[in-house]
Parts: C-alpha cells; sequence; structure tokens
C-alpha cells in the first residue's frame, strides 16, 4: 500500500448553508426512500443470513451514530449503554472506530481499550493494545508531513474568525474544523469568505462541509474508505472470500467508505444513519444512534446464538 499522494484539480469552494433545517417532514418520501434503503433493524435477519461462518469485521463513525449530534462539540457524549454495547461488539467482532474528530478526542469519548481508533477521517491510525499493559499502536498517518502547517492554518483561522459570534475553530490533529451551528444567519457569508481567503495561502489544502462544519483538510488520496481497507489488510483480512465488512455511518464522509463496503464481492454491509431521505451507496439505515445501539445488541445476540448453533449442531 503506497502513501498517499497529492491530487491535483481545481480546489472547489464550500458553500455554507443557512442555520436553518431544510429537511422534509414528509412522512411519504421518507416511506418511499426505506424501500430502496431498509431498515437495518427490521432487516436484521436477511442481512446477517448465511454470514454465520464468516469473518465479519465491524467499522463504526462516532458522531451521529454512537452519539448525538449537539449544539456543543465537546460535549457529543456516548451513553453508557451505546459504550457497553460496542465493548461487546468488540469482543465478538474485531471493531474500528473512525471518525473525523482527532483521534485523541474520539478515544477520551469512547474510552474503551478493546477497539481501534483512527481519528481525522482516517489520516491517524491506531491499532488497539493486545494487553492491558500495552498502549495503541500507531500504524499510519499519511498526513504528517502537513503537521506543522496545520497547527498554522488553525492559529490563523483562529484569529481570523474570533469576532463572528459563535463562530468555532476545533482543531482535529490532521484535520481543522469551523463549527457554525451557532453563528447568525446573516453571518456565515462573512465565515466563509474569512475562511476561503485564509485557504487561498495554502494550495494543498481545500474545503470539506459537513453538518454546520466546514472542514480543512490536506489534499492528499486518503480517506475513510482507504482507511477501512488499511485496517482490514493490518487486520490479516485481505483478499479473504470470508470477510465482510460492516460499516455504520452518518456523514458524507462515511460515503467513501461505504463505495468500498459494497465493493467487496458484495458481501459487504453498508448502513447510513439519518432520519431524512439522502442520496447514499448504503443498502441500508437508521434513524438515530438508539437505533444503532439496538443493532449493535442484536448483533451481539446474534453472534453468540450463531457461535453456539456452530459449537452444538443440532442432530
Amino acid at each position: 500500500m503506497g502513501l498517499p499522494t497529492p491530487l491535483s484539480g481545481d480546489r472547489k469552494s464550500v458553500q455554507v448553508v443557512p442555520n436553518i433545517d431544510n429537511s422534509s417532514d414528509d412522512e411519504t418520501n421518507y416511506n418511499s426512500w426505506l424501500k430502496k434503503h431498509p431498515c437495518g433493524l427490521e432487516s436484521f435477519e436477511g442481512i446477517m443470513k448465511g454470514l454465520k461462518r464468516k469473518k465479519i469485521v465491524v467499522f463504526l463513525d462516532y458522531d451521529g451514530t454512537l452519539s448525538p449530534i449537539v449544539d456543543d462539540p465537546d460535549r457529543a457524549f456516548m451513553s453508557s449503554e451505546m459504550r457497553e454495547a460496542v465493548r461487546e461488539v468488540a469482543k465478538c467482532f474485531p471493531t474500528a472506530i473512525i471518525s473525523g474528530r482527532s483521534r485523541d478526542k474520539v478515544k477520551e469519548f469512547v474510552k474503551l481499550s478493546n477497539v481501534h481508533y483512527a481519528g481525522s477521517h482516517g489520516m491517524d491510525i491506531t491499532t488497539a493494545p493486545t494487553s492491558d499493559n500495552e498502549v495503541d499502536a500507531v500504524s499510519f498517518q499519511p498526513a504528517k508531513k502537513f503537521l506543522p502547517v496545520i497547527q498554522q492554518i488553525r492559529e490563523v483561522l483562529e484569529e481570523e474568525t474570533r469576532k463572528i459570534e459563535g463562530a468555532m475553530v476545533e482543531d482535529n490533529r490532521f484535520c481543522v474544523s469551523v463549527h457554525f451551528r451557532h453563528v447568525h444567519e446573516r453571518d456565515l457569508d462573512k465565515l466563509e469568505k474569512k475562511v476561503e481567503t485564509v485557504l487561498e495561502r495554502y494550495p494543498d489544502f481545500h474545503i470539506t462541509s459537513g453538518k454546520k462544519v466546514m472542514e480543512i483538510r490536506p489534499t492528499i488520496n486518503w480517506n475513510k474508505g482507504h482507511a477501512m481497507e488499511y485496517y482490514l489488510h493490518t487486520l490479516g483480512h485481505t483478499n479473504e472470500d470470508d470477510v465482510v465488512p460492516l460499516y455504520i455511518g452518518d456523514d458524507r464522509t462515511d460515503e467513501d467508505a461505504f463505495k468500498v463496503v459494497i465493493q467487496m464481492r458484495g458481501q459487504g454491509i453498508a448502513i447510513l444513519v439519518s432520519s431524512i431521505p439522502k442520496n447514499t451507496r448504503a443498502s441500508y439505515s437508521l434513524k438515530d444512534p438508539s437505533q444503532v445501539l439496538a443493532f449493535l445488541l442484536r448483533l451481539v445476540r446474534w453472534r453468540k446464538l450463531s457461535s453456539s448453533s456452530i459449537t452444538n449442531p443440532l442432530p
């Protein structure tokens, strides 16, 4: 696996969407969307059919998947029930959390030692310790050479945006996030222009948009999909016909991982977390983190029952 290289092409600006909810309340549209992306809970038996002897590897996003989207990103805590569910999932399957957050921040939220952590949209990858006396091993940091510039960009953005009420600059180590959830609509254009003006000084970086956030990242050929492939390779599951990656995420950055999942010889499982219709590569959906919790608990029960039936087959 080669190191990522800068991508060529024009840097596109990101239009900041006004701080209002434009989602449709039309239940008919959502139900129609569900026909194309059925609920993972209702479709659970069909999803898992024939997978008893397969090697399932679980990948999870954090914000909006394991925790609700909240106004203050520093308070995006997961529930104790979700933490215990993820702990049990990781006992049954190799499990990695791939987040846009800094790796240290997401690990601080999750507080589990039996999962693998990748931060900064997969640009900061570690593997879980194999014993209680070990620490996470840093496996791969494809954007490491950009760290000094990233910190410089963060400092400049903090200075340029500090007079815009509600704007918040978050250090995610290998990327910088500018949150505008609390910015008044009249100031959104000003904020967008300030961020774009700053980025004009840094041609090796680009802006992407998320949920009420602009993210500044180095322009390298690396994303959550690449991180997932890296984990599969590192965990020894490359080119194995019996490996089934299961990825659950809610953000547009998760679509890169969904793309990889559906290319896995038709065996991968991609699940989008969304309460509104969205264009997605995912085959299935879950409405919110509460449904994610229910799905994970059901996955654990399924593994325990299937393992029992394999060990003690019926006569």
